[in-house]
């Protein structure tokens, strides 16, 4: 341990389910890590849709894990458990947490821990590991989206989004995606859509079947659910693939599913926070293989919309439910921000 690690730190604790001032900052003891874990003094934790579904209730901890909110984090290594084999007390890191990031101090297995990519700052790195896990699982593993090949991805204005039009676009495949609003369509296009739809005013499937020439997207990822199911079904293209990840328009649906047959269709889905420490762990791993190298080289990079003091969290949450942002948005700690490294303007970078 290290000699000067505090005794007690600042959190926010959540007061029971509802709306976002049921997020307290509060004080508690500062945890100590366990066998195989590290403890992180945070600089910034990302805000994610999953915490916002934590707070309301309907996103519970997985056993074990901290019911703090928060399951991403960057900072600096203080103190490391037993069997810690890789990093030291000193060390630049993210991570991805199964709960516990809204935090001063953040406990994190050793697997799901990355270094810091070179060129970013540590308060950038906080928005890498939810958005970049996730869609590293679901768009190229589960969904074996390869070159070449034609990609559709919904809401590609929030921290997924983003990712995915970025990640998909530099191995090779044409991306699509849906917005809400104009000046969202143009940032995504020029992060690297060949075309960005706005819901509002189009329908998807027919731009689709307009870009493809009536062939249709062989990927889809979808985190909204609801009527966009049937729809998705018809824009997928014959032995397309359909990735949900999340059901903001609701899970209970009623449709024809005949087109899973005739197209001969795969629709599949996940969930990141209930995997274990070695599944996140060999995730980390292709990640550290595959796109810490593009990070290191500027190709793609994690957008930053807006960060808020930690104590803020119910103004984070806030602006994540207005859905009026672009990318990612933080929660930086006091030390983060006596550090003073890679605070962004409000507005992606």
């Amino acid at each position: 341990m290290a000699e000067t690690l505090a005794s007690e730190m600042t959190y926010i604790r959540q007061n029971g389910y509802g709306p976002p001032e049921v997020l307290i900052a509060d004080r508690m003891p500062v945890p100590r890590p366990g066998r195989g874990e590290v403890l992180i003094r945070v600089a910034a934790a990302g805000v994610n849709r999953p915490d916002v579904l934590q707070r309301l209730g309907g996103y519970p901890p997985p056993p074990g894990a901290s019911d703090i909110p928060g399951l991403e984090v960057a900072g600096e290594i203080v103190a490391v458990g037993p069997e810690v084999h890789r990093f030291r007390v000193g060390d630049r890191v993210c991570a991805l947490v199964a709960g516990g990031g809204y935090a001063e101090y953040c406990v994190a297995p050793e697997p799901q821990v990355l270094p810091v990519p070179r060129g970013l700052s540590t308060i950038e790195a906080a928005a890498i590991p939810e958005t970049f896990f996730t869609v590293w699982t679901n768009v190229f593993e589960r969904g074996r989206l390869a070159a070449g090949e034609c990609f559709l991805v919904h809401g590609g204005s929030s921290g997924i989004g983003t990712t995915a039009i970025q990640l998909a676009k530099v191995f090779g495949a044409r991306v699509l995606t849906t917005v809400g609003s104009a000046d969202k369509a143009a940032f995504c296009e020029r992060l690297g859509a060949e075309r960005a739809i706005v819901y509002r005013h189009e329908d998807f499937v027919e731009v689709v079947r307009e870009v493809t020439g009536g062939r249709g997207v062989d990927l889809i990822l979808c985190m909204v659910g609801g009527d966009y199911v049937p729809r998705n079904l018809e824009a997928l293209a014959l032995e397309g693939r359909l990735v949900q990840i999340a059901w903001l328009k609701g899970a209970k649906i009623t449709a024809d599913f005949t087109k899973l047959m005739t197209k001969r269709l795969t629709w599949t889905g996940s969930t990141l926070r209930p995997r274990s420490v070695e599944e996140k762990g060999r995730i980390a791993r292709a990640l550290e293989e595959k796109v810490w190298p593009l990070l290191e080289a500027g190709r793609v990079k994690p957008i930053i919309f807006r960060t808020f003091p930690l104590e803020q969290a119910a103004d984070a949450h806030r602006l994540m439910e207005s859905s009026t942002h672009i990318g990612k948005i933080l929660l930086v700690t006091s030390w983060g921000r006596q550090w003073g490294e890679g605070l962004p303007e409000s507005g992606p970078a």
